[in-house]
């Protein structure tokens, strides 16, 4: 079995996937900023050799690729890289020194769909620095790896869920209440019609696909991935669902975007604007196909699953 490194291990998708990789029989090392603990308790952690680094930090100081150089590893998973000046830090003291390289992406790279469900080959328009950056990343590493022959993959999930977090709204924000207006039975207001699209997935479907690049070495270096359920859901739809799981008949009111956002928190109506105006709708046939991905939880499943828990934590009351 290999060593196994992971950078930023103890959030949403580290939280299975380590487990994952050492229930395979890998031996694993975690590099984390701080002492943060996984969302889930798992027996599989008490194996793990797990280390600090700050990496902003080390980045510039120049050191943090050379750190992780030194832990002499053959797998190593980034799960927090977010510019491509970090992502080159990094590659350049890895070449010729790791056998597989993982990078986790984002399904953002896409920008403004063109065709739906959007194919990993159609073309980027990514925008906003966050997809942008990672839309620079993912073509350096791919050219790394076309060009130089260094082992890239990527993950591209799309929103993560999973017990221990608050997922993706069927209003496009992370409001909590938006979950207690359908449990209650209240009418809720979307905006626009309802009919831009979000593609959940969960975290331990990530986790899956991580293991399934893994596995299938061959196949997946110098390709990129989307990491997301089977389909995607409208916010209408969304809505409606939720609705119906929470006992009620769907009470919804639609109105155009400006007199909808009057009525939110800012910070709400922005995060919003932010996922409906790239209204994600990611292929996995790609996946299915190369690696055999299959995920284990629809959309809604992922949902369902996490709202439990939000009720559990009191987060989301009837």
């Amino acid at each position: 079995m290999a060593r196994v490194l992971v950078i930023g291990a103890t959030g949403h998708v580290g939280t299975y996937l380590v487990p994952r990789l050492v229930e395979a029989g890998h031996q694993v090392i975690t590099v984390s900023r701080g002492k943060a603990k996984p969302y889930t308790e798992n027996r599989a952690w008490a194996d793990v050799d797990q280390r600090q680094m700050d990496r902003e930090a080390m980045e510039r100081d120049g050191r943090f690729g050379e750190a992780i150089r030194e832990i002499k590893a053959d797998i190593v998973i980034d799960k927090i890289c977010f510019t491509l000046d970090s992502a080159k830090q990094l590659v350049e003291a890895l070449k010729g020194h790791v056998g597989h390289f993982l990078h986790t992406g984002t399904i953002w790279t896409h920008g403004y769909p063109t065709v739906v469900p959007t194919p990993e080959e159609a073309p980027k328009r990514p925008f906003g620095e966050y997809g942008t950056q990672k839309a620079a990343i993912e073509a350096y590493l791919l050219e790394q790896a076309r060009t130089q022959g260094f082992p890239s993959t990527l993950i591209h999930p799309g929103h993560i869920v999973g017990p221990g977090w608050i997922p993706l709204n069927p209003a496009g924000n992370f409001n909590p209440a938006v979950y207690s207006t359908l449990a209650r039975g209240d009418t809720l207001q979307l905006p626009n019609f309802g009919l831009e699209t979000v593609h959940h997935v969960h975290a331990d479907d990530v986790a899956q696909m991580f293991m399934g690049a893994i596995a299938n070495w061959s196949a997946s270096v110098g390709e990129a991935f989307h990491s997301v359920s089977a389909g995607a859901v409208t916010l209408r739809g969304y809505a409606e669902s939720m609705s119906r799981w929470f006992g009620h008949e769907p009470k919804l009111e639609f109105l155009p975007f400006d007199e909808w956002a009057k009525g939110q928190d800012p910070k709400d109506a922005e995060a919003t604007w932010e996922h409906i105006a790239r209204s994600p709708n990611c292929s996995i046939d790609k996946a299915r196909r190369v690696i055999g991905y299959s995920p284990r939880y629809t959309s809604l499943q992922a949902v369902e699953e996490a709202v439990t828990w939000l009720m559990k934590d009191g987060q989301v009351t009837r």
